[in-house]
């Protein structure tokens, strides 16, 4: 069985080898991420190159996602942890030059920071407020809830309105390398506003050997306040919970990435949800009951893919999480309560490709109406394939193209499993052929109703334009 909701896995020390690249991918890890906090250009050309060759070897279009580390906010190395006690005041100093301060590695944090704003240590475990500053390096601060605070630890300040550019150096240099490797997502962390992304894409549009598409992920408060624009401006969109939780009241969250992923759905933009879905099995060899639950509610909520961060890159049962995810989206998918439907209220988008969207929004109505086996897309970017599957049709989506690129690229996108097709000679071969090669490996069978979407004529090669109601032969 084909899930329709894909699994990312994060690589790392206990996936980054090429049998274990491979054992992944057959247990059903659709995209494999590559975090740029963790690795170096060296380690991860390795990875991207094991990746492409066990594509090649077992013949899957196995997506790779390069997620940049972005302007994360980070204390300096000490000799012991320090302990920090509730009511207490410590200073924090961006030049080193106290002896008893804590660096923090933001340069304007003195200049930044008000009178009042919250300073959340360590993943939000320690809460200091700003007391004063001097505007130039040093800044007074209370604790609120102390401990222990580590070398290195993130630091998050959700009331600052942060002068970080959203691409810092480091980006810039992981940048120019991965679009050298040609592919298919990169992640931008802590976008702020859809001009975070604009500039993104701007950069990848002048790199001509690229066609890498955008994920921004959702972890800043500003970005909840500019979500639509950010949707809008994104070729995906992740809902990052990590820091998005210590950022926003944790209670907020869930409603979050509800709203995110119905946003994301109507606008047929591609939703991760990512951090913490079966975080206990990384050490552990089966997830809490809460896990599966949170799992199985993304899949209800919609979601076209989730990730696997420290489960699957440093955890000690990579393969059993993977097992267990797919397991539970399986069950999930197979049940009534299965997110797949189409929303009658939903409009079709009055754009220059309305005629696609028309196509494809009746495509999925009439495949529901039906009971069809399938919806093949004939595609040569991609685009009706990831418009077909945000309506989240019963059938499942094959998507036939001669482009390498957007055979991977569809592997993140819900319901669409992709087939490199070279092409028939019109729209007409084209419907016969891709029936016959679904039917011979055995995805439909003589009998079953299928819908096929494509342009016509097929040599032109322009926008979705036919659809054609057929039973396989």
């Amino acid at each position: 069985m084909i899930n329709k909701t894909k699994i990312i896995a994060t690589i790392g020390p206990s996936t980054s080898s090429k049998e274990m690249l491979r054992k992944i991918i057959q247990r059903g890890v659709n995209v494999c991420r590559i975090n740029f906090s963790h690795v170096s250009h060296s380690e991860a050309k390795e990875i991207i190159d094991n990746i492409k060759e066990v594509n090649k070897q077992i013949n899957t279009h196995t997506a790779i996602l390069a997620d940049l580390q972005g302007p994360k906010i980070r204390v300096g190395n000490f000799e012991k942890p320090i302990k920090l006690k509730k009511g207490s005041y410590v200073y924090l100093n961006t030049t080193q030059k106290q002896p008893n301060d804590i660096f923090i590695s933001y340069s304007n944090f003195a200049k930044d920071v008000k009178k009042g704003d919250r300073v959340l240590l360590d993943d939000g475990k320690l809460s200091l407020l700003v007391e004063n500053s001097n505007g130039k390096n040093r800044v007074k601060l209370k604790v609120v809830f102390g401990g222990l605070l580590k070398s290195n630890k993130g630091v998050n300040l959700p009331n600052t309105d942060i002068s970080l550019p959203c691409l810092t150096k480091k980006d810039k240099l992981d940048l120019n390398f991965l679009l050298e490797q040609k592919i298919e997502w990169i992640g931008l962390s802590f976008v702020r506003s859809a001009e975070d992304v604009k500039k993104l894409k701007t950069i990848i549009k002048r790199h001509k050997k690229s066609q890498a598409l955008v994920i921004a992920k959702i972890e800043k408060p500003e970005a909840i306040n500019d979500i639509e624009n950010i949707i809008l401006a994104s070729d995906a969109i992740m809902v990052a919970r990590g820091d998005l939780g210590v950022e926003v009241p944790l209670h907020k969250v869930p409603v979050f990435q509800k709203m995110i992923v119905q946003k994301c759905i109507k606008q047929s933009k591609p939703v991760v949800i990512a951090t913490q879905m079966l975080e206990s099995m990384t050490d552990n060899i089966s997830a809490t009951r809460a896990e599966v639950n949170d799992v199985a509610n993304s899949v209800i909520d919609g979601a076209d893919a989730m990730m696997l961060s420290g489960e699957t890159s440093i955890g000690i049962h990579p393969l059993r999480v993977i097992d267990t995810m797919r397991k539970v989206i399986k069950d999930v998918e197979k049940s009534r309560h299965n997110i797949s439907k189409n929303d009658p209220e939903r409009k079709i988008v009055l754009n220059e490709r309305y005629i696609s969207n028309a196509i494809c929004a009746n495509a999925c109505q009439i495949s529901d109406n039906v009971n069809a086996q399938a919806i093949i897309t004939a595609t040569y970017s991609g685009y009706n394939s990831i418009k077909t599957s945000s309506y989240r049709p019963k059938a499942y989506i094959y998507a036939f193209t001669n482009q390498h690129t957007i055979l991977n690229t569809l592997s993140l996108v819900w319901g669409v499993k992709t087939f490199y097709y070279e092409g028939g000679k019109t729209t007409d071969d084209t419907v016969l052929e891709t029936k016959n090669i679904l039917k011979k490996y055995k995805y439909v069978k003589r009998g079953d109703k299928v819908i096929n979407i494509a342009s016509m004529p097929a040599e032109e090669r322009g926008m979705t334009n036919m659809m054609k109601l057929s039973k396989v032969k």
